[in-house]
C-alpha cells in the first residue's frame, strides 16, 4: 500500500471566492477549487465579504475577517469541510 506524503507544506498565494468555488493558487504552481458550499458562512457571505481576505503565516491558511471564518490549504486538500453530517451528536 502507497501512502501519499507531502514532502513540503502547501502555501497559497492567492485566493478568490465565487458564488459556487473557492479558487486558491498555490505557491508551486497548482490550482485547487473546492464549492463554495462545504464552508457555510463563506456560503451566506456577501461578495464583499468574499474578497476580504488575508493569508495566514506565510500562506498555510486562509481568514476572512468579517465573517471570522479560517480554513487550511491542508484541509482544503484533504476535503475537510464544515457542513456537519445529519448523523453527527
Amino acid at each position: 500500500m502507497t501512502i501519499l506524503k507531502l514532502d513540503v507544506d502547501p502555501i497559497a498565494v492567492d485566493v478568490t471566492v465565487s458564488d459556487s468555488a473557492i479558487h486558491v493558487v498555490l505557491e508551486d504552481g497548482r490550482e485547487l477549487s473546492v464549492p463554495v458550499a462545504w464552508y457555510p458562512r463563506l456560503r451566506d457571505a456577501s461578495s464583499s465579504q468574499r474578497s476580504n481576505w488575508r493569508l495566514i503565516g506565510r500562506g498555510e491558511g486562509i481568514h476572512w475577517p468579517e465573517i471570522d471564518e479560517d480554513i487550511s490549504v491542508l484541509g482544503l486538500l484533504a476535503g475537510l469541510t464544515t457542513i456537519r453530517s445529519s448523523h453527527a451528536a
